[in-house]
């Protein structure tokens, strides 16, 4: 929130869930809305609750009262992270972050005919948006598994590892329950990430995103354990019982120093049967996953950045060599993963290929089509073998041009790359500077198309073939573009996915 905003107390009774302050929040005149930031939807995961799966709030917690309604006028808190490009500010970081900020309407809710996010606090004339706390429970805090805590998970009855996927499986439940309170509708949720395996959500925009590969297995996972143990000094002849203490024990802003500099860098999700499915990639290829999607109703929303890479090679990138380039890839993804990528892109030379400046840009680009470009173009083709359509059930999308006001985050010479285009679907939320009145022009079909496909409204995307993608030109023209790439993306899933040892996996959990 920016000091062009109009800021008043506003006290909120939702019920049960007892009294709450928040914020009404007017800007120019435009519609007001309420927002209440920083509302616990899980209890705390702190000290011996540390990498162990979110627990719900007791069935009678009440925010406040009437006396003394609960304060969430500020905004929910942040996981603490390695740094980055946007590491937070250490004052609000906290372990404690699972935490939603809600954005509601001011005034009865008439019907939504545009503008889905055209108010810059996020918020239509319909809509209820509810967001989770920034990068809550990623890396070490959300992803580290290991034999030690999946046996004192088993021994508690509890799933181990991705704690980070539980706590937005939590979260979605706690809106699908409690928004209904907020004049929200439990019936139509979009969610704005990697769909989950729950029949509440109708809708999913995954912005500059694919589904990837097949996770790392627990004999990956514990390889990074040892390394992080190793690290912080923790003996690793202890016995289980006392490595765990010993890990829950060490301050939050230790074990993100640790991760700094691991070889095995990045905390990923476990492939471990009961949140990640084993056999999800081979239901993806074979078309069961499709069907489910259909059987649901589940739209879906994806597409790309023209230069995803850009951002990517500034992500950890590895040293000058085949070795490094290998390592940094291993950091994310299993062997076997890594060593088709290597060898599809480098062959038993191991040579850098000639059309890469360098192994840092080979690397962002080869990440960009991992985490981007190709695995969703695989992903997209397995969707349409499997019985959905272009412009119906998916809606492909290319962005060749960027918002003036991204240069506040993003310097101009990085161009369109990775994160660029989410201020074009939440109309410039969280930007000072906004759309200009030509973007306003140039986007108003997007803005049109994408409120529809939140309203669980028909959508008139203009796509009708599979390699259909709706772009942005850079030009500032909006087209429908025959996918040139489509060719490639499909090979490269199909080598990544497929074919992998999922039995095995599962047989070492």
């Amino acid at each position: 929130m920016t000091d062009n905003y109009i800021r008043e107390s506003y006290i909120f009774n939702p019920g049960s869930l007892g009294h709450i302050e928040g914020l009404t929040i007017t800007s120019h005149g435009s519609l007001a809305v309420h927002y209440f930031g920083g509302l616990p939807y899980a209890l705390p995961p702190v000290g011996q609750w540390r990498f162990r799966v979110p627990r719900r709030l007791p069935k009678d917690y009440r925010y406040g009262t009437a006396t003394e309604p609960g304060k969430f006028t500020d905004g929910t808190k942040v996981c603490p992270q390695p740094p980055s490009s946007s590491t937070p500010d250490p004052s609000v970081t906290s372990e404690d972050c699972l935490q939603l900020n809600i954005w509601v309407p001011a005034g009865p809710p008439p019907k939504m005919d545009g503008h889905c996010a055209s108010i810059s606090t996020g918020v239509s004339s319909k809509l209820v948006r509810v967001t989770q706390s920034q990068k809550t429970w990623l890396n070490v805090f959300g992803f580290l598994a290991s034999r030690e805590l999946a046996a004192e998970a088993s021994s508690n009855g509890e799933a181990t590892g991705n704690y980070g996927l539980w706590d937005q499986r939590l979260a979605l439940e706690w809106t699908h329950e409690k928004i209904k309170s907020f004049g929200g509708d439990p019936s139509n949720i979009t969610l704005f990430r990697v769909p989950e395996e729950k029949a509440i959500i109708r809708q999913v925009a995954m912005f500059s995103n694919s589904t990837g590969v097949r996770p790392k297995s627990l004999p990956d996972q514990q390889l990074q354990c040892d390394e992080l143990l190793t690290r912080l000094g923790i003996n690793r002849e202890l016995s289980n019982e006392e490595k765990l203490a010993s890990l829950r024990a060490v301050p939050h802003h230790r074990l993100v120093q640790a991760q700094t500099g691991m070889e095995i860098s990045e905390f990923r999700v476990l492939a471990d049967d009961t949140f990640y499915p084993v056999e999800l990639m081979d239901e993806i290829n074979n078309g069961e996953f499709a069907e489910r999607m259909k059987i649901r109703g589940i739209r879906l929303i994806n597409g790309e950045c023209e230069s995803e890479h850009i951002m990517y090679r500034r992500w950890r990138t590895p040293r000058e060599s085949y070795s490094a380039a290998y390592q940094r890839l291993l950091a994310d993804f299993s062997s076997e993963v890594t060593q088709k990528i290597m060898d599809h892109y480098c062959g038993s030379s191991q040579n850098l290929p000639a059309w890469y400046n360098n192994w840092e840009d080979f690397f962002g680009r080869i990440y960009a089509n991992i985490q981007v470009h190709h695995l969703q173009r695989g992903f997209h083709n397995a969707l349409f073998a499997g019985g959905l359509e272009a412009g119906k059930n998916v809606f492909r999308y290319r962005l060749e041009r960027r918002l003036d006001c991204v240069v506040e985050k993003i310097p101009p010479e990085w161009g369109v790359t990775h994160l660029t285009d989410i201020p074009i679907w939440l109309w410039g939320c969280g930007y000072q500077g906004g759309l200009s009145d030509q973007e306003k022009k140039w986007l108003k079909g997007w803005d049109e198309s994408f409120a529809a496909f939140v309203n669980g409204d028909e959508v008139d995307w203009g796509t009708k073939n599979p390699r259909d993608m709706r772009r942005w030109r850079s030009d500032g023209d909006t087209d429908v573009w025959e996918d040139g790439v489509w060719e490639d993306g499909v090979e490269f899933w199909r080598l990544v996915n497929s074919g992998l040892e999922g039995a095995e996996e599962k047989a070492n959990h």
